[in-house]
């Protein structure tokens, strides 16, 4: 049997705008950009959402949307120490010094008792990381941005890194609409995809005005349905003061919009969304109750005040309890034909890119993230796709009972 990591639903419906968008040759960002917008602020419970080029780009953008807040270049982030790459990445694109916290084993997600001991004037955003779409402890994080603006007079602000978290819930809130921003992956193997892409939530209409301007060179044009690209004369704004608009920048901006091909598979996915994350979630729940039996793992597990978005399965060996390693367990999956993936670096300590910026072992001394560490050096991540089904969980649980007892 062969389990893939991930699966991409292509629908009819998005092979059918696609065709439209290439009949009429309209490709760049136009109507399905702003119809996918609409619609995906709706699925996140937010009033606003702006499509980018990538969840790395989400994160970037929504970052340098605090430079129009006095937040400037230079000021301090807060990132787990164990996240993918591009959650630390983002921060340096928008001009800022990413500052690490260690993270819990049993959850994969920031330790929130961590982060007021990293917390200091330059601190300028939090940004928690709902890895393998489990949430972080948004409750315990917003609380502590309110005792950071009580203590120094000014705002902290959350951009939640949902990249993996479609469908997530904490408590009566849904993932990505708790901070200031939540930014989201499109990518082709996250529950709902455009390919590639990423898009930013929002419930605030001034920091969504900035976002469209920054992700389009910094440009005037930041309103919420812009015609510019689908018929230019019909803007009422485009010469208002004298000019032309789309030549004037008001800001240091991106180029990281969102195209219609994109836009076109982003809404024939979010046509099937409920479908896909309830199919997810009951490979989840299958493979959560199956590996419970064996004491030689650690994995993620639902609070109850939450719902993991199910992006992924994270399965993390105890040293203490088992002879193996984890290469040797993902050598075993591999050749059973079961896809794997090791689990992030703790980037501080583990990415030789952090290591030649500064930000590696010469400021953060091995075990300084012990939790990233051991979970960065002993875990990896199953599929739990909408293509696989009870066969294709039960077939994964018997090949890891095969693997620990050697038969």
């Amino acid at each position: 049997m062969r389990v893939n990591f991930g699966a991409l639903s292509l629908t009819s419906k998005a092979k059918s705008l696609i065709n439209e968008a290439l009949d009429k040759n309209k490709l760049t960002s136009g109507k399905l950009v702003l119809e996918f917008e609409k619609k995906f602020a709706e699925f996140a419970g937010t009033k606003y959402a702006v499509g980018v080029s990538s969840g790395t780009d989400a994160i970037t953008i929504a970052l340098a949307a605090l430079h129009d807040y006095g937040l400037l270049p230079g000021r301090e982030v807060i990132v787990p120490a164990l996240t993918f790459i591009a959650t630390a990445n983002a921060v340096i694109h928008a001009g800022f010094e990413p500052t690490f916290v260690d993270i819990k084993k049993e959850t994969l997600n920031i330790d929130e008792t961590k982060i007021a001991s990293k917390l200091n004037r330059s601190t300028a955003a939090i940004i928690p990381v709902h890895l393998m779409g489990k949430p972080a402890d948004m409750y315990a994080i917003t609380n502590i941005a309110a005792d950071f603006t009580e203590k120094y007079k000014t705002a902290l602000p959350i951009i939640e890194d949902a990249a993996e978290a479609h469908g997530a819930l904490y408590g009566n809130y849904k993932v990505g609409s708790m901070g200031i921003a939540g930014c989201f992956s499109l990518y082709a193997a996250h529950i709902i995809t455009a390919i590639e892409g990423g898009v930013i939530t929002t419930n605030s209409e001034e920091f969504a005005r900035i976002c469209r301007s920054l992700r389009n060179h910094g440009r005037a044009c930041d309103c919420e349905v812009c015609v510019i690209n689908t018929s230019p004369a019909s803007c009422p704004r485009r010469f208002a003061d004298g000019y032309d608009r789309r030549f004037v920048f008001d800001r240091i901006g991106y180029s990281s919009k969102m195209n219609e091909l994109e836009a076109a598979v982003g809404l024939g996915s979010l046509e099937i969304a409920n479908q896909i994350i309830e199919k997810r979630r009951e490979n989840l729940y299958r493979l959560t109750k199956g590996l419970d039996r064996f004491n030689e793992f650690y994995t993620i597990h639902e609070d109850s005040d939450e719902k993991i978005g199910p992006h992924a399965f994270p399965i993390i060996l105890r040293v203490e309890q088992t002879k193996h390693t984890r290469d040797e367990f993902g050598a075993y999956l591999t050749n059973a034909g079961i896809d794997s993936r090791t689990l992030f670096q703790a980037i501080p300590t583990q990415s030789k890119a952090y290591q030649r910026y500064n930000f590696g072992t010469d400021n953060h001394p091995e075990n300084s993230y012990p939790n990233a560490e051991y979970c960065a050096s002993n875990g990896l991540h199953i599929g739990i796709h909408q293509d696989m089904g009870e066969a294709e969980c039960n077939y994964v649980l018997e090949t890891i009972e095969k693997f620990l007892t050697g038969k």
